[in-house]
């Protein structure tokens, strides 16, 4: 049986939930958390939230994915040319190492207009040998925009690691 990584859309906010049903169902699946500070009236807390809004990604076998549309919360597998959408295992490493390297990670639909930038080379970290645009310098970081997924994950990166290209 050929596994690949799926894309599932989710009901709103049920990402978390629907994960932990995945797993307990024994389906291997990703839900990329970060943690952010949430501030309330009385106190501050660190919560764990879902980095895609509404997906999870799921690691089944063509045999598997009626299995998955039955876990409550599952809306549907992303799809792509009138087929469930493979998503790189190659993709989910480098989003979880970027997960693990980076601490605040900012997520942004991806849109036609990214503007002027310096094209650069990243040489070391998650996103190694990947082409990135500079978004904003600093005088020790570069905040730079890499695309995977089909949208944008924008962190500041030491510049050291970074090699401008022609």
């Amino acid at each position: 049986m050929i596994k690949h990584w799926y894309a599932i859309y989710t009901k709103p906010r049920w990402e978390k939930k629907v994960y932990q049903k995945l797993l307990e169902r024994q389906i291997e699946a990703y839900c990329p958390v970060q943690k952010q500070r949430k501030q309330w009236s009385d106190r501050v807390k660190i919560v764990e939230e879902p980095l895609f809004k509404s997906y999870v990604f799921v690691l089944a076998g063509e045999e598997d994915h009626t299995k998955v549309r039955m876990v409550p919360g599952v809306v549907n597998f992303v799809y792509w040319l009138g087929k469930p959408a493979i998503v790189k295992k190659q993709d989910i490493e480098r989003i979880q190492r970027f997960l693990n390297e980076h601490q605040e990670v900012t997520l942004a639909p991806m849109d036609a207009g990214l503007g002027e930038g310096d094209s650069v080379l990243i040489v070391g970290g998650a996103f190694m040998d990947k082409e990135a645009i500079v978004m904003r310098s600093g005088a020790k970081k570069v905040e730079l925009l890499i695309d995977s997924l089909g949208c944008k994950l924008i962190a500041w990166v030491d510049i050291d690691r970074i090699k401008r290209l022609p």
